[in-house]
């Protein structure tokens, strides 16, 4: 969970929030009244013809910024689902019978977190997608797979974040407030990671989570920032933020060509090297975070979209902005990113495509009128 924040509020909004909170005692949580909308059904949403959203979460250069990268958003999309659905349910699947805890747990004093979060989940997702999910008197049914699953049965059979993990696309982690004023990884269904272990971070602090990740100007730019907007992010409020990497393999759930996943010594530098550009995967990441109203636990969307970088490459604008974004990391970005392993063969296609769409016309003073970012 590599997550790049920098303030969003101005300064006199953050003393105000903060005077606001300053009375709670970390740790201790009261429980909120809000309760999010309702949302409305998803237009014309179906699981075989409902395409993935085109994120293309990268800018221009000359200068790549670090920041959190937060924008403000609407509780009816919360999760975003789409026709990928079945192979990100298979995968899940296979992975969850294979590693089990490892990929899925909780820690004691985050299970009423993981709870609520399933309550969550059950209450909003038959609601947006009413084809996919079906409210019962127990539970909710997905009517897709034929999976059912009691969450009135206390204890529950399984652990509650294993199974908010298996109903969406997404994966997920709960950061838990300690008396000493720090949000704590307690709680993760991190099924689809790529290239992190939930093993590794479980139990760590958002700073630490973050430097032991090499997270780059984590400390100089990014940690004051970070702290802060998790101790004033209110219930009523969601945010999401997008980024990206370069994968040299088309494995959704673990990136085979950095190495194995047991592996103690895997980076994006261990990634196999100037692989042919059919191998090269464009992942991008939507993230969410909002408060849980009852336990005030943060917790993290992690949505993973995953295409072949010679599919994006056939988009207007797209190869051309992606090599100046490319080519605007500073070499703290790029070793983080692992640009050495496919920099060269990745940004000799990008420039060739980019010049094909200039020589049939293309006009790029027109791009602003037809994508902005994260689009």
């Amino acid at each position: 969970m590599h997550i790049a924040m920098a303030p969003i509020q101005p300064y006199s909004q953050l003393v105000f929030l903060f005077l606001v909170l300053a009375d709670r005692v970390p740790g201790q949580w009261s429980p909120s009244n809000f309760r999010p909308p309702k949302p409305r059904p998803y237009p014309d949403w179906s699981i075989e013809t409902t395409k993935p959203l085109p994120y293309r979460a990268f800018r221009y250069g000359p200068k790549y910024h670090v920041t959190m990268g937060l924008r403000a958003a609407e509780h009816e999309d919360w999760i975003q689902l789409d026709n990928h659905y079945p192979r990100y349910h298979a995968d899940k699947a296979a992975r969850l019978a294979e590693r089990g805890q490892q990929i899925a747990k909780t820690a004691p004093e985050a299970m009423p977190a993981a709870l609520e979060l399933l309550d969550e989940l059950t209450e909003y997702l038959p609601s947006r997608y009413p084809s996919l999910f079906r409210r019962t008197a127990v539970g909710i049914d997905n009517l897709w797979s034929g999976e059912s699953f009691n969450i009135a049965e206390r204890p529950l059979k399984e652990d509650p974040i294993e199974i908010c993990g298996r109903l969406i696309q997404d994966d997920l982690a709960l950061m838990i407030e300690r008396p000493d004023g720090q949000y704590y990884l307690l709680s993760g269904a991190i099924i689809l990671p790529g290239f992190w272990r939930l093993e590794d971070k479980f139990g760590m602090p958002l700073s630490e989570i973050h430097t032991s990740g090499h997270v780059p100007q984590f400390r100089e730019k990014l940690e004051r920032g970070m702290l802060s907007f998790f101790t004033r992010l209110k219930c009523e409020a969601i945010y999401s933020r997008n980024n990206y990497f370069i994968q040299v393999d088309d494995s959704l759930a673990w990136s085979w060509s950095i190495g194995s996943e047991d592996d103690p010594n895997i980076s994006w530098q261990t990634a196999e090297k100037n692989r042919a550009i059919e191998h090269h995967w464009f992942r991008s990441e939507r993230q969410t975070l909002r408060r849980l109203p009852r336990t005030g636990a943060v917790c993290f969307t992690i949505r993973t979209y995953f295409h072949p970088i010679v599919d994006i490459s056939k988009e207007d604008y797209v190869p051309g902005r992606l090599a100046s974004a490319v080519r605007s990391w500073g070499e703290d970005v790029s070793r983080y990113k692992g640009k050495e392993r496919y920099g060269d063969v990745l940004l000799g296609y990008l420039d060739g495509e980019h010049q094909k769409q200039l020589e049939r016309g293309l006009d790029m003073g027109k791009e602003e009128d037809l994508r902005q970012y994260p689009w």
